[in-house]
């Protein structure tokens, strides 16, 4: 079965760094888009970024100028690399695809948060 494996979070302070994993598992994803979202109790699903299969990235306004996200198709692997954390970041992060390389012109929608699904997770916390 096809999975997606996030890894990489933990407990860091406001301003601290963190860099997320999200590693493909019986699949190549070197065609696909790769998508990360998070949860955060209380609070709605956010696409926070995506990269195409070409490299190109998408940001949400929260995430621009502080998260990079990146992909090495060696590694079979998207990294999310998060700077300047803020109390507001906390939250479970997860990496997901609908299998097409078109996942992150929709990835972010409303419509389509509620329907992704990106196995367990990986835990942030931002605390001081």
């Amino acid at each position: 079965q096809r999975q997606l494996v996030a890894s990489g979070g933990g407990s860091v302070q406001p301003g601290g760094s963190l860099r997320l994993s999200c590693t493909a598992s019986r699949f190549s994803l070197d065609r696909y888009s790769i998508g990360w979202f998070r949860q955060a109790p209380g609070k709605e699903r956010e696409g926070v970024s995506c990269i195409d299969s070409e490299g190109t990235t998408s940001y949400s306004d929260s995430a621009w100028r502080r998260f990079t996200i990146s992909r090495d198709n060696v590694e079979n692997t998207i990294y999310l690399q998060m700077n300047d954390l803020k109390p507001d970041d906390p939250a479970a992060y997860y990496c997901t695809t609908d299998y097409t390389d078109n996942f992150c012109t929709a990835y972010d929608q409303p419509y389509v948060l509620p329907l992704l699904t990106g196995g367990l997770g990986t835990q942030v916390t931002v605390s001081s």
